[in-house]
């Protein structure tokens, strides 16, 4: 993180995700869940075409980012595209056919935080923004060159963990083929065991992991490092697990003091963000009063929290149970990964002076959000 001047003023929609990730709990009653708007054309236009209008509908009055590119060419330069891919049954064209063209247009947006979903991503989205189960195998993976992933992370209690991947494995092949994550994702959503090869410190071992479906809830952890244990390494791993991540931060935190620790450390590595609300009740862990404003569409919004009490405009707006302080030694690990509301937490603690932010540029995107809309045949759109 790089210093800013106070105060810091982030500019969001009504209801607010940043990246991919949920800055609002109200998105999930009012954005995320509700029906799309009905399109102009008739009942006998084809689905891709009601997709594709759909898609262009809200990127041409809904779009709020930085993009100079002109969004009515676009929309005229995908729609020849799309003509094209339905060209042998165009009253009928599949939705599915609209996937690439749409994909395509919204890349060329040039907007790295706008993206279509397709259902399956967007039923993936949905499972981790409300903590729901989804058939997953509990492995979060990092891109190394090419096709080849290494496991950043293992969720506890997972198939993954079961299977004994560790944190910097290389995943090199997958049912005996060279590792690809189309492999990996079908892999998931089968019902059978796969064998994956890895490379552990340059140790070749062969592995055996079965999908199932399990919570997608990732709750923060504590560990103990350091000479006689007395460092805590409290790892938040996501701000977006269908709530209690605040929670467990403050609990953690009576944990490390009652232990007797004399240091902590925050680690945000691949913290891509979550739940603003959550967050900001997670720094009070650390930093027991501070102040935001958020400019949306409506006006400025004060935020205020204090003690583990997030109040908007004077109202409350959530807190934790028995909340902590913690006034000791404090670090926090950040890295390009580390994203949203996680550049929040740490841009807080750096100017409170609580302590050291160490690592990487994070990615910045702490004052972008967007909102998810929901389209035709449960696929959605992310816009800034």
């Amino acid at each position: 993180m790089k210093p800013a001047p106070r105060r810091s003023v982030a500019r969001v929609s009504p209801f607010r995700l940043s990246g991919t990730r949920l800055l609002g709990a109200a998105l999930l009653g009012t954005a995320l869940l509700a029906a799309p708007a009905a399109t102009a054309k008739t009942a006998a236009t084809a689905p891709a075409q009601v997709l594709f209008d759909r898609v262009n509908q809200l990127v041409q009055d809904r779009y709020g980012g930085l993009s100079t590119v002109d969004r009515a060419a676009l929309r005229s330069e995908y729609q020849i595209r799309l003509d094209a891919v339905c060209a042998p049954d165009p009253q009928t064209c599949a939705s599915t056919k609209a996937y690439p063209v749409v994909q395509a247009e919204i890349t060329a947006l040039g907007d790295e935080h706008s993206f279509f979903q397709t259902p399956d991503d967007f039923g993936d989205f949905v499972a981790s923004a409300t903590g729901g189960n989804r058939k997953q195998f509990g492995v979060k993976l990092a891109r190394l060159d090419g096709e080849n992933r290494v496991v950043l992370e293992v969720v506890p209690d997972s198939a993954a963990a079961e299977a004994g991947l560790s944190r910097g494995d290389v995943l090199q092949t997958i049912g005996g083929q060279p590792y690809t994550y189309e492999r990996l994702r079908s892999a998931r959503l089968g019902d059978q065991a796969t064998a994956l090869g890895v490379d552990r410190q340059g140790q070749r071992l062969n592995l055996t992991i079965t999908p199932r479906e399990s919570s997608t809830r990732d709750l923060p952890r504590l560990t103990y490092a350091g000479p006689q244990g007395k460092t805590a390494v409290l790892r938040i791993p996501t701000f977006l697990t269908g709530g209690g991540v605040a929670q467990t931060v403050h609990n953690l935190v009576g944990q490390a003091q009652a232990r007797g620790a004399t240091g902590l450390i925050v680690d945000l590595r691949g913290n891509g963000g979550g739940s603003l609300s959550e967050c900001d009740s997670a720094v009070s862990a650390f930093v027991p009063d501070f102040v935001r404003v958020a400019r949306t569409s409506d006006g400025d919004v004060q935020t205020r929290v204090s003690r583990g009490l997030r109040l908007e405009d004077g109202q409350a707006q959530g807190g934790v149970r028995n909340p902590k302080l913690w006034t000791g030694p404090l670090a926090v690990l950040v890295d390009k990964s580390s994203a949203s509301c996680s550049e929040f937490f740490a841009y807080e603690i750096q100017y409170a002076g609580r302590g050291p932010i160490i690592g990487e540029d994070t990615a910045g995107v702490g004052n972008t959000a967007t909102r998810v809309f929901p389209l035709p045949d449960d696929a959605a759109l992310q816009l800034t």
